[in-house]
């Protein structure tokens, strides 16, 4: 049987994220920036694992983490978990100019989160992702969201995400399906 979620912390300096995992989860979730080793690898699942596994261990409460990005077809699911880094370089305009001068715009939005408890004999880290498949827009719009979602168009929109409500993005973005498949992983006898 896995221990309580009642004390769980939402790793992330990012309080967008925060914000949004708090109104897709229903409650408030205490989110903590906490400066941990991040493995450098092109696998959400091995990044978030590592990650969720230092911080329950340092924290000695259960913690949940996330990374996301945008995986390219065409790059063979560049950058992924090292899209901040290749979008810090160039900056959203620049990153999508680069996809479109490469002739195929079409990317995924990816979430994947991490859950571990401290304290276990066999660490266990539960690992959901969510995604969403799109295109870059030419150019950046909108001006709600954070980071990237000014130049990612999910399947069937017109709009970037950072042009739509919370309530529209929160219905189908990347980190809701993440959380919500990790409610139904959570729910299955441990």
């Amino acid at each position: 049987m896995r221990p309580s979620l009642d004390d769980l912390v939402f790793l992330t300096s990012n309080a967008g994220k925060a914000r949004e995992a708090a109104a897709l989860l229903g409650r408030p979730v205490e989110a903590r920036s906490l400066d941990i080793p991040e493995i450098q690898s092109l696998d959400f699942a091995e990044v978030v694992t590592a990650k969720a596994l230092a911080a329950a261990a340092e924290l000695g409460v259960p913690v949940l983490v996330e990374d996301s990005g945008l995986s390219l077809p065409a790059w063979k699911g560049y950058p992924g978990p090292l899209t901040k880094f290749a979008v810090g370089a160039v900056g959203e305009a620049g990153f999508a100019r680069l996809a479109h001068a490469w002739g195929d715009p079409r990317a995924e939005a990816v979430s994947t989160l991490g859950l571990a408890w401290p304290g276990a004999s066999t660490p266990e880290v539960v690992v959901a992702s969510g995604r969403v498949a799109g295109t870059l827009a030419p150019e950046p719009r909108g001006s709600n969201g954070f980071g990237w979602d000014v130049i990612f168009v999910p399947e069937g929109e017109t709009r970037a995400f950072a042009g739509v409500t919370a309530v529209e993005r929160d219905a189908r973005a990347h980190r809701a399906r993440a959380l919500e498949r990790r409610g139904r992983l959570l729910a299955r006898p441990g």
